[in-house]
């Protein structure tokens, strides 16, 4: 498989948040470019999230996990059949699944590493299912060799920005550094929209805030956010991912207690804690190392957040641009599943497709499973 071709491919991709699968057909080209093709958000069934939350909460059984695992396979492969019945198959699937628990810490227990990940969606009920070869679990083998399984998309931001800060803001925030000055790095900055969506389903019965509406109509308690803003994560030097196993039902619920009584200013500072967080880690861990910031790239949910943008519009140094991956042609929506395609396509063609770096990683080594 030396000379490479360009391909179709599926990128499947969940979230932290939850809200749905992202289903992207792609073409993967020989330079590593990825064009989108068409994209859709496929929701999943009302009772199957509503057990994925009750997993993220370590509220399911063994049994239970077991059986998620194929349910959510199968809603995996339905998402991929809504572009296969339109576009036809293509030449396979590359599938990220749903993260159910990543324990990216070097705990030991008899002297045997429990540094882990899991992600669900079994690929052998994607595979046959759409009759597509499926690659799948893409991030146990960057922690085989001793990285945190993530960030994984800082390899395709690589591949498609120059001298920028690319911004994902989905259920949790992180950030790769593509400079002149220093290799590829990137980290998560901390906490996304998770809290965010926790109070917002909380107190106004809504999966969101959307537009950053309810946060616009709030007052940010500053004496709260700096509280907030004092956690240890944030401090620790990268590189360093996070998650829902941190940023818990139980964490949010313990912030709450200090919380300002009037819910649309929790909401408010909820948002300036993600923006603010984003903008000091750039200052700690970020500014010191690169001499040129170009821009400031955002995706994910929180790009379609106004009330989000205003609060980084106004954390962060006024000279660099800050500007979403629609201005370079990416769709915000699809981009990590577009990510996902090319580290697929780069499986494929045995190309290694981590970024040690980033992840922590010993070295560069091919990610990913496939399932014939």
């Amino acid at each position: 498989m030396d000379e490479k071709e360009t391909k179709k491919v599926i990128g499947l991709m969940s979230g932290t948040s939850c809200d749905s699968i992202d289903a992207a057909l792609c073409e993967v080209n020989p330079d590593l470019s990825v064009k989108l093709i068409h994209g859709i958000n496929y929701s999943y069934p009302e009772h199957i999230r509503s057990k994925l939350f009750s997993a993220f909460r370590g509220e399911i059984t063994i049994k239970d996990l077991c059986q998620l695992n194929f349910a959510v396979g199968k809603c995996f492969a339905n998402a991929a059949n809504v572009l296969i019945s339109e576009f036809g198959k293509p030449d396979f699937i590359a599938s990220h699944g749903q993260t159910v628990y990543h324990y990216p810490y070097d705990e030991k227990l008899d002297d045997i590493s429990l540094k882990s990940t899991l992600q669900i969606g079994e690929s052998s009920i994607i595979t046959k299912e759409t009759a597509c070869m499926t690659i799948s679990n893409f991030r146990e083998k960057d922690i085989a060799y001793n990285g945190q399984g993530a960030p994984l998309v800082c390899f395709a931001d690589e591949k498609w920005f120059k001298n920028s800060l690319i911004q994902n803001i989905g259920g949790i925030s992180n950030v790769t550094v593509v400079s002149d000055d220093c290799e590829t790095f990137g980290f998560d900055t901390g906490c996304g929209n998770i809290m965010i969506d926790y109070c917002t389903q909380k107190y106004f019965n809504q999966k969101y805030d959307k537009n950053g509406e309810i946060a616009a109509s709030g007052q940010v308690c500053e004496s709260w956010l700096d509280c907030l803003l004092q956690d240890e994560y944030y401090y620790l030097d990268p590189p360093k991912t996070t998650g829902r196993e941190y940023f818990s039902s139980k964490y949010i619920e313990n912030i709450l207690k200090t919380a300002p009584s009037e819910p649309k200013d929790i909401i408010a500072t909820l948002t300036a804690l993600t923006a603010k967080s984003i903008a000091q880690a750039y200052e700690r861990f970020v500014y010191p190392q690169i001499s040129r910031v170009d821009n400031v790239i955002i995706g994910g949910g929180g790009a379609y957040n106004n009330t989000m943008m205003k609060f980084l519009r106004a954390y962060i140094p006024k000279h660099i641009a800050i500007k979403t991956h629609e201005d370079f042609g990416i769709s915000n929506n699809f981009k990590e599943a577009m990510a996902f395609a090319l580290l697929g396509y780069c499986t494929y063609y045995n190309i290694p497709n981590n970024i040690p770096s980033c992840t922590g990683a010993s070295k560069r080594v091919v990610l990913g499973k496939i399932s014939y």
